[in-house]
């Protein structure tokens, strides 16, 4: 898969991406908007075992969005299965020096439109926490409706927050 958009592009992970990877990802600031299995410190070991399992991924499921020198962040999906097999969850983050630009805006609104068509799905969901406005913006611009709110649903950074339930449905 490979997405040209007008400030970057979508495509699949390299193990020569190690590098930049390593340097956009290891980032307090990156790590407060996800989950704890997204290490930080993000070290040059956590970058390799990142790509080392992405890229035998079956089927190909998380992407770089990169600009034509570097990757500068990621997207990808976690495929349902069983009664939920046509919904997938969509994750997604981007390193600090391109927020604000509309990268994210546009990866997310391309890359959901590529990943309904190709994995036949007909919901995808993301769960951004409170306080990340920036985020649900992204998936607003997107065509994603929040759908509510989940009090008291994570734990990070040794505090409890509420995060938010956004969904596209096709």
């Amino acid at each position: 898969m490979h997405l040209r958009l007008s400030k970057s592009v979508i495509r699949p992970l390299r193990h020569d991406d190690a590098t930049t990877l390593q340097r956009y990802a290891n980032n307090r600031n990156v790590w407060l908007s996800l989950r704890d299995v997204f290490p930080h410190p993000y070290t040059m070991e956590d970058a390799h075992a990142f790509l080392e399992r992405v890229v035998q991924e079956k089927p190909e499921v998380t992407f770089a969005i990169a600009t034509d020198s570097e990757v500068v962040g990621c997207i990808g999906l976690r495929l349902g299965n069983d009664v939920h097999r046509k919904t997938a969850e969509l994750g997604y983050w981007l390193g600090e020096p391109f927020w604000g630009k509309g990268i994210m805006s546009e990866a997310v609104s391309d890359f959901t439109q590529y990943a309904f068509e190709t994995f036949g799905l007909r919901r995808i969901f993301a769960e951004p926490f409170e306080g990340n406005r920036a985020s649900a913006r992204v998936l607003e611009k997107a065509g994603f409706v929040c759908e509510g709110r989940l009090r008291a649903n994570v734990l990070k950074d040794g505090k409890t927050l509420d995060s938010f339930l956004y969904a596209r449905v096709d």
